[in-house]
């Protein structure tokens, strides 16, 4: 986590997908290869100097998605997965996510493999929990109270890639490069979330929202525009800095690196002007 030195930017980032560090209490089944595809590759790259330039607060998570998901409900768990469900702290609400395999816990990847080739415990999901999700959390909350303590709102963005054959089911011809996501226009002021979208049409960027990706845990829960809070996800295209066979970048990664810094200096700016110091309430 780097939170801003001086305080001075009501703006927060945050990185949940883009965690390269396996925990070695991991002991997936399936290929390693296989996981990498499901981070978000280098998209805390693309963020977390600007964030330094401009003294912005910044998260990201050094565990993979895989191993456990901070942008699911920790509810969000499918009992067929465990040995004793009926141990867990919490009881299982699955959601179609995590039916599909994509929950809180990952249980298949790619072609749908499964990760695993055993029953997980409730143990050592309640592990995951306490040394990875709810510390996530806490430290996003942490940067987000200080901005509403200082300005009185925050404008806090949800940073994430998507592979480019997600897209090609919803958009014939070109698909977006960018996806924003506001839940439906109650994680994020629309304001805002029109500005950024047409800054970014005019770096020459396709642009669309909500569909098919509007946001999930993460901006749901720190998300109530009414009360200044502001959310919102941002799915980058990983052909425009990635090749997506090798997951090395491409000679275009420099220019969206560029991009992305105008954009998080206007985004500053634009927060700046909702903002109005007060107490936090």
């Amino acid at each position: 986590m780097h939170p801003s030195k001086h305080g001075d930017s009501p703006l927060v980032l945050d990185s949940p997908h883009s965690g390269t560090i396996y925990p070695p209490d991991f002991n997936f089944s399936c290929p390693i290869d296989q996981l990498r595809h499901a981070e978000d590759q280098l998209v805390d790259n693309l963020f977390e100097d600007t964030a330094k330039t401009h003294d912005i607060g910044f998260l990201k998570a050094l565990f993979p998605r895989t191993y456990i998901d901070v942008n699911r409900n920790a509810a969000d768990i499918n009992s067929d997965l465990l040995s004793d469900p009926e141990n867990l702290e919490v009881l299982p609400n699955p959601t179609q996510r995590s039916n599909a395999g994509h929950g809180l816990i990952r249980e298949t990847i790619g072609q749908h493999t499964p990760v695993y080739d055993r029953k997980l415990t409730a143990r050592e999901i309640e592990k995951r929990l306490k040394d990875y999700y709810h510390p996530y959390h806490a430290a996003l909350k942490s940067l987000l109270d200080d901005c509403v303590s200082r300005h009185g709102m925050y404008f806090h963005i949800n940073c994430h890639s998507m592979p480019s054959s997600a897209l090609r089911n919803h958009y014939m011809g070109h698909p977006p490069d960018f996806i924003l996501g506001d839940m439906d226009g109650t994680s994020c002021s629309i304001t805002l979330r029109r500005a950024v979208q047409f800054f970014l049409a005019d770096l020459g960027y396709r642009i669309a929202v909500n569909v098919p990706y509007k946001g999930v845990e993460i901006v749901r829960r720190y998300g109530a525009p009414a009360r200044g809070r502001n959310s919102l996800q941002i799915e980058i295209n990983k052909s425009l800095y990635l090749n997506e066979s090798t997951g090395t970048i491409t000679p275009d990664y420099n220019r969206l690196k560029g991009d992305i810094d105008k954009l998080i200096q206007f985004c500053t700016h634009l927060a700046h002007s909702q903002a109005s110091p007060q107490a936090a309430d």
